[in-house]
């Protein structure tokens, strides 16, 4: 007779899935979930096989199953600096057969070589802290700032590379000024909302960077 301890049904229950074909994403309480901004973002983003990606801010891993379900042969790289996230990530990569590293650390200060991906992308946090919004602390910037993210894609992304990312469409004005004060110059923009009728509620831009601004 197999014996199971309450962890194990309490781990085996409290686990959340969604079908991303050919994938399976996993996550459990406690992890971001998955939302209709990643789904969009990760249909937007340009990608090619074998591309180096690194997505910031990586959460369950989401964006890596949807682009790595677009092209193949990718090198997937995710940072996550919440512990269970970053754990989730690797679970869902391995669980999937897929190959990739995923670093547990914080984006801004994180080891990886610049100019080594050929997109970088986010589905950052929206809401400035003191903004007096909120959307859970995987939404406030406490720990991020969009000029910070901004940083660190500039810096990872190779020269002619590309920064995808989705955000706030009342934030169009510091999404685009931050991108270019780090040598991302927005080439594709995209508003989307709920229905016809509706404000839009997701911005996404896509930008190429500039040789003249990258790091050496």
């Amino acid at each position: 007779m197999v014996s199971f301890s309450y962890s194990f049904f309490e781990e085996v229950f409290c686990m959340r899935m969604e079908r991303l074909d050919p994938y399976t994403l996993s996550w459990e309480e406690g992890v971001f979930p998955l939302g209709g901004d990643a789904l969009a973002l990760g249909a937007f983003a340009s990608v090619k096989p074998g591309w180096r990606v690194c997505d910031l801010g990586t959460g369950s891993g989401v964006l890596l199953l949807l682009l790595a379900r677009r092209a193949e042969n990718l090198r997937l790289t995710g940072v996550e600096r919440d512990l269970l996230s970053a754990r989730t990530a690797r679970n869902n990569l391995e669980a999937n057969g897929l190959a990739g590293e995923i670093v547990a650390g914080d984006l801004r200060a994180v080891p990886l070589p610049a100019g080594g991906f050929d997109l970088v992308i986010s589905n950052p946090p929206y809401f400035p802290v003191g903004s007096g919004l909120s959307g859970g602390p995987a939404r406030s910037e406490e720990f991020c700032s969009l000029e910070e993210l901004c940083a660190a894609a500039g810096r990872l992304v190779k020269n002619g590379g590309r920064f995808a990312l989705c955000h706030r469409p009342e934030r169009l004005a510091d999404v685009l000024c931050a991108l270019r004060a780090h040598g991302l110059e927005p080439k594709r923009l995209k508003l989307t909302a709920q229905t016809p009728d509706h404000p839009p509620s997701l911005l996404l831009v896509s930008t190429s960077s500039k040789p003249s601004a990258k790091n050496t």
